[in-house]
């Protein structure tokens, strides 16, 4: 099965922010593996095929942080 790499520029401002974009993508199903760095604004995201770029998105918008940028397996992708 393939998988896709997600990367989403996040504002985060502190743990509790960083904390619920983590919660929001470990609950999703086919995420094989993420890693949401306060640090440098990212969350970058390994899912299977199932899970496609536009769920991840919406996903963390509803957490109420906004999204930058991002994009899908290297490709720019719109927000």
């Amino acid at each position: 099965m393939a998988e896709h790499t997600y990367k989403f520029n996040v504002k985060m401002t502190c743990g509790g922010c960083s904390g619920a974009v983590e919660r929001v993508v470990k609950r999703l199903d086919g995420v094989k593996s993420y890693d949401i760095s306060l640090e440098s604004q990212t969350a970058e995201i390994i899912t299977d095929d199932s899970v496609d770029y536009d769920t991840l998105l919406e996903k963390i918008k509803k957490t109420g942080k906004t999204v930058n940028s991002g994009e899908a397996d290297g490709k720019p992708q719109a927000v």
